[in-house]
């Protein structure tokens, strides 16, 4: 698995335009979060510009440097033959696939830590009053963008697709998940409704987790849902992934 990491590792090195995806898009799309957050009112739900913006920009990097990146990945390992010939080693399937996947995860993963220190230090947030809910939706976030990356892989046919067919998950995630409008702001039962995507869970539980706002059953909840989302996305790439090329 860290042979295969390290040569996804230096290929993404290679790859200017999806270094540059990776490594600025998350940051200014929290900057446009930003903009747009200093228009609402987030005093009456608890939150400050800050806080929603660096919990929203976790959120971006997860969507941009793992969910996005890894479908490419996938796909064009997959058109190459590459994940072909790796079955015949002596690495599972699973391990095959995690092994594509670690660059962007740990990159993501060191990313988010990032935003956690500049919260904490430049933004004065505060250092997180549930460091242990923050932490299990940082670990679980890449985990779960990791499998929803090879669910829409198995339903992509070419590397320039790739964007298209993760467009969807991308924008609810974006703008049903709390990343960029909080779901306190929206009525209760488009609320509730949204509380069941597959981004919603890790967002409730960075944020919850920082703000100290979740109580047990809340992160339970939230949980159990992220659990769930695994869980399907695992019988699908079990039931769906292509392992030979489609184009």
């Amino acid at each position: 698995m860290t042979s295969i990491g390290r040569a996804e590792l230096t290929l993404l090195l290679r790859n200017r335009t999806a270094l540059m995806m990776a490594l600025v898009m998350p940051f200014f799309m929290a900057a446009a979060t930003f903009s747009v957050s200093r228009e609402m009112d987030l005093a009456e739900v608890g939150l400050s510009v800050g806080a929603l913006v660096i919990t929203g920009g976790i959120g971006m990097i997860l969507l941009f440097v793992v969910y996005s990146n890894v479908i490419s990945v996938y796909v064009a390992r997959r058109e190459e033959r590459v994940l072909k010939r790796l079955r015949t080693g002596e690495l599972s399937d699973g391990e095959v696939l995690a092994g594509a996947a670690l660059p962007s995860a740990v990159l993501a993963l060191a990313q988010c830590l990032l935003l956690v220190a500049i919260g904490t230090v430049a933004l004065d947030l505060g250092f997180p009053e549930q460091p242990a809910t923050l932490l299990l939706g940082l670990l679980l976030g890449p985990v779960l963008m990791v499998l929803m990356a090879a669910v829409t892989a198995a339903f992509t046919r070419t590397v320039e697709s790739a964007q298209i067919t993760g467009l969807p998950l991308f924008m609810v995630s974006a703008f049903a998940s709390g990343l960029i409008v909080p779901l306190e702001t929206l009525p209760d039962t488009m609320a509730d409704v949204f509380r069941f995507l597959p981004m919603t869970p890790v967002i409730e539980m960075v944020r919850g987790g920082w703000l100290g706002t979740l109580e047990g059953t809340d992160v339970l909840r939230a949980l159990v849902v992220a659990l769930v989302w695994i869980g399907a996305s695992v019988f699908a790439v079990r039931r769906w992934f292509r392992w030979d090329p489609r184009a």
